[in-house]
């Protein structure tokens, strides 16, 4: 059967509480209920700070073998050090996720809008270093990115003949329409409005959909993509399709609805586990 993955930026949301997850669902438990709503997640903790032995166990242990988390690389490396002299830091992340085995999916090398053009070579050889053992994604933000110059073509030059995906930023939903709270706004200083380039997709697309407080807002930017999905999967691809929204209160259930969507159009799709207890959408 043809997978689509669908999910969110993590998992441990309280106000799921009494909507996605059952009331009294205690902190540490999420985990196992989101994979009762999606098949994958970004896992944004990672971001943070390498996870410790103990909290990959309980990460195993409360999910089933075919849950998938495209983790973001450490702050440290992206971010801090800025892809420069990192290989321990990698090598250690990658060590300390290992025990999950087949449930790590695309790793996710997330990189600021001011990493641009000037690093080009440092990104270069980093992207020539990474194993190839390990599924990689790579998301920038810099303009010159986008513009189909001759650094852009560099990357995605060396992108394709790796393997390595660039992630689709889909922030067009959020800048549709005027910021409704204050976390929309937040959202629309820190989500650029670039470019959807869907050329270097690799054999793990994927697509993070930046929508608005409004759930239908967020879902008619989803389903713009299911025509896309369609054809990746009907080219033996698996893509991934993370929703985001400025609060982020509807986003299980809109995976949910993306994926029910793209059933609609793909009979032989894996179908999504049945959420656990609850039946609340958006």
């Amino acid at each position: 059967m043809k997978v689509l993955r669908v999910g969110c930026p993590m998992w441990a949301h309280r106000p799921w509480v009494g909507r996605f997850y059952p009331v009294g669902t205690k902190p540490g438990t999420e985990l196992g209920l989101y994979a009762s709503w999606c098949n994958a997640v970004e896992g944004n903790t990672t971001f943070y700070a390498e996870p410790s032995a103990g909290t990959v166990a309980k990460w195993t242990e409360q999910t089933p073998a075919d849950f998938r988390f495209a983790f973001k690389l450490p702050r440290t490396v992206t971010h801090d050090k800025r892809l420069r002299d990192v290989a321990t830091e990698v090598r250690s992340f990658l060590q300390a996720i290992d025990p999950l085995g087949d449930r790590v999916g695309p790793l996710q090398v997330q990189l600021p809008a001011t990493f641009g053009p000037d690093r080009l070579d440092v990104l270069l050889a980093f992207l020539r270093r990474l194993p190839l053992d390990r599924s990689w994604a790579l998301e920038l933000r810099h303009p010159a990115f986008f513009d189909d110059s001759a650094t852009h073509r560099r990357v995605d030059g060396l992108c394709i003949e790796r393997g390595i995906t660039r992630i689709m930023l889909d922030s067009r939903p959020l800048h549709l329409v005027p910021a409704a709270s204050d976390a929309a706004r937040e959202e629309k200083q820190n989500k650029p409005d670039l470019p959807v380039l869907t050329q270097v997709a690799g054999d793990h697309p994927i697509v993070r959909v930046i929508g608005q407080d409004r759930p239908e807002g967020t879902m008619d930017g989803l389903l713009a993509w299911v025509p896309q999905v369609v054809t990746w999967l009907d080219e033996g691809r698996v893509p991934y399709v993370f929703v985001h929204q400025p609060e982020n209160l509807d986003s299980p259930g809109l995976a949910r609805a993306f994926h029910d969507a793209v059933a609609d159009e793909v009979p032989d799709l894996e179908p999504l586990p049945d959420p656990a207890g609850q039946t609340t959408m958006f």
